[in-house]
């Protein structure tokens, strides 16, 4: 069986990296995978790139102008929804031509349009799409917040100017996914419970197919290792405890660093010995801008993309907070827990699937920055945290290793295409 796996990047962002793993996890348990993407990042022969061409840049920058224009000129907001209106025609390529499943990933800014998905059902060919945010079952956002709209239709959205207008762009590229699913059947994976409930309570999914696998990731490659070589390595302090943040972005407002500012503060007023014992290590775009809101020592890191090096920083680290308001299955706390370091978030989205409270980490009350800063603590000063980080590691092996995720694709290829496993 040939797949052929669709995301817009090889290696930016969380859903690529999860795409990525997938081919990876797939050739190890004997499917023929292959990963198409608008921009190739490595020299990886398992991940074909799109040819250069000016065209790619034409298709961003159009889908901007149409949505900067909807958005009565404002910038605001402008990067956090998608109407996928151009994009680049894959159907030729013989790569699609070889596939015996398309499986689409985030195809986003510029990489697929909703015309191309189009003709890709109309191929015939089987359709899965992994839904790394509620992009495809909404009408233009990615993440709705507390908008309800795409339950019944989406209209007046909040995503827009002035909250948008009966008939705006949401209501129409809403209507245009709603033609579109009827073509052919696609068959939606979620990658956590949380994405795969608020799905099902949208109008584009009535009488849809959802099922959730989670992510894969390489649990021989992201494992524990010895704290003090790994700081070494890393550059980081020998003598203190170590907090670690990070993020694509670290300024996006959806990842929460200001609840996490105002947790550390907190935690250096009730213990303010940990002044001097105590540091957070940033890494992420911007990571050196935040040094002076907290209390604590900072060590900033740029956004890193080499495994190797990721491991080392969170086999450094003694935790791992991930104050975001918004996630679906981050990719990083299944990598912190498999290098055994517990994790620390908010009760949102896919985040309490993974962190079992008291057991291999703490689920902190959503928006509460002083149970948050509980959360800190009470990992940090556990008298049993041996037994913590080797629960956080169990849990990721038990759940999210390569061949537990390639076995259960591998049921939904079969499926799909009518073969027996």
């Amino acid at each position: 069986m040939r797949v052929l796996i669709i995301n817009t990047s090889e290696r930016t962002g969380g859903a690529a990296v999860a795409a990525g793993r997938l081919v990876e996890a797939l050739k190890n348990n004997g499917v023929k995978a292959i990963m198409l993407v608008r921009d190739k990042q490595t020299d990886e022969i398992s991940v074909v790139g799109l040819r250069k061409s000016w065209k790619h840049l034409w298709h961003f920058l159009w889908e901007r102008v149409v949505i900067w224009k909807a958005n009565c000129f404002h910038r605001h907001r402008l990067f956090e929804v998608d109407i996928a209106n151009t994009g680049c025609d894959i159907t030729h390529l013989p790569e699609f031509r070889q596939a015996d499943v398309i499986h689409l990933h985030w195809i986003n800014q510029g990489m697929l349009s909703l015309k191309t998905i189009r003709r890709i059902l109309l191929s015939g060919k089987p359709v899965v799409w992994t839904m790394h945010d509620l992009w495809p079952c909404t009408g233009i956002c990615h993440y709705p917040g507390i908008c309800d709209h795409y339950r019944t239709e989406c209209h007046h959205c909040p995503f827009l100017y002035k909250g948008g207008s009966k008939r705006d762009l949401s209501y129409r590229t809403f209507r245009k996914k709603q033609a579109l699913y009827t073509i052919a059947p696609i068959r939606f994976v979620a990658c956590s419970h949380w994405l795969k409930e608020q799905a099902q309570t949208s109008a584009l999914f009535v009488g849809k197919n959802v099922v959730n696998i989670p992510n894969a990731i390489n649990t021989s490659l992201y494992k524990p290792g010895t704290k003090q070589i790994a700081r070494e390595k890393a550059r980081l302090p020998q003598g203190k405890k170590l907090v670690l943040f990070g993020s694509l972005k670290i300024t996006d407002e959806r990842k929460g660093f200001t609840y996490l500012a105002e947790a550390c503060r907190l935690l250096a007023e009730k213990h303010p010995e940990w002044r001097e014992t105590l540091g957070v290590v940033v890494f992420g775009k911007h990571s050196e801008q935040i040094a002076e809101q907290l209390p604590f020592h900072i060590y900033a890191l740029p956004y890193i993309t080499h495994e190797h090096t990721l491991v080392d920083v969170y086999n450094a680290v003694d935790l791992f907070a991930i104050p975001s308001l918004e996630e679906n299955l981050p990719n990083m706390i299944m990598e912190a827990m498999a290098c055994g370091v517990p994790c620390v978030g908010f009760n949102t989205g896919g985040i309490p699937e993974m962190i079992d409270h008291l057991h291999n980490g703490y689920v902190a009350q959503y928006r509460s920055a002083e149970d948050f800063a509980n959360g800190l603590h009470w990992v940090l000063a556990d008298p049993d945290y041996a037994e913590l980080a080797e629960q956080a590691r169990r849990k990721v092996l038990a759940n999210y290793s390569e061949s537990a995720v390639a076995k259960r694709y591998t049921e939904v290829y079969n499926q799909i295409t009518g073969k027996h496993a």
